[in-house]
């Protein structure tokens, strides 16, 4: 919705630019560093502060201002509201404990991936990652099959809007090849992706499809780079991948 309609609330987006400056690192900030991080005047900054307060979404603890534990349902407001999550959960960590690697499940805001769930081998690079972490859509195994799943209007909307810069040698970095190997993963049903984002992670991806097969996310599992190729992950994982979408999709209701 434009800023400029009359449904555009400018209160509830000013609102929201401050609980996103609050959950920046290092997770304590001052009215100036808030304002410039959200795009206000002092002013304004301060009052949405003072709302956020009384409303114990945040706290002042002398000039500093952070985030209070209500803020976390926003987020996990957004998890449980998903139909597959909570299904997604018992079927992930079974895989998991089955093939002893990282598996986990996103989906796709624009040009970016975002982790709605991850459980991690101990043995895995990238710890860093969890729920709510981001990484270029263009680049992971998982970002390409939501890009593929697309239908052809937002697919080349999305793809318009990507940055194409090379994070590694292998990275696509150019609209037609990323549109070729787009149309690969839809006809094959999976993605592979080795060194393309990080050196050292490779990693297969499947979609996850709502009641009308339309993809509303995808599930994958990462690996470490030199320790498998494509044919020896399709042998190993493509097919329990495939059954662990469908036995999320079978519990899923919507």
């Amino acid at each position: 919705m434009a800023k400029e309609s009359d449904g555009f609330v400018r209160a509830i987006a000013r609102g929201f630019a401050v609980i996103e400056a609050l959950g920046r690192a290092p997770g304590r900030h001052m009215l100036s560093e808030i304002a410039v991080a959200s795009n206000l005047n002092r002013a304004t900054a301060r009052r949405v502060l003072a709302t956020l307060v009384s409303l114990n979404y945040c706290e002042a603890d002398g000039r500093y201002f952070q985030l209070r534990p209500r803020a976390l349902g926003l987020g996990l407001s957004y998890l449980t509201a998903l139909p597959f999550w909570a299904p997604a959960q018992r079927t992930l960590e079974e895989l998991r404990n089955e093939i002893g690697e990282s598996c986990a499940l996103a989906v796709l805001d624009r040009t970016e991936i975002v982790y709605v769930l991850r459980l991690p081998a101990r043995r895995i690079l990238a710890a860093n990652l969890a729920v709510g972490s981001r990484l270029p859509a263009h680049l992971v195994s998982l970002g390409r099959v939501l890009l593929a799943g697309l239908p052809e209007d937002e697919k080349s909307e999305c793809i318009s809007e990507i940055a194409f810069r090379k994070a590694t040698p292998r990275s696509i970095a150019d609209r037609k090849t990323l549109n070729k190997e787009l149309d690969r993963v839809a006809k094959q049903g999976y993605a592979w992706i080795d060194g393309e984002l990080a050196p050292t992670i490779c990693g297969i991806s499947v979609p996850l499809r709502d009641q009308r097969r339309s993809v509303v996310a995808a599930i994958s599992v990462s690996l470490i780079s030199g320790t498998v190729s494509e044919e020896q992950a399709k042998k190993r994982y493509l097919v329990r991948l495939k059954r662990a979408a469908e036995e999320i999709r079978a519990q899923t209701s919507v």
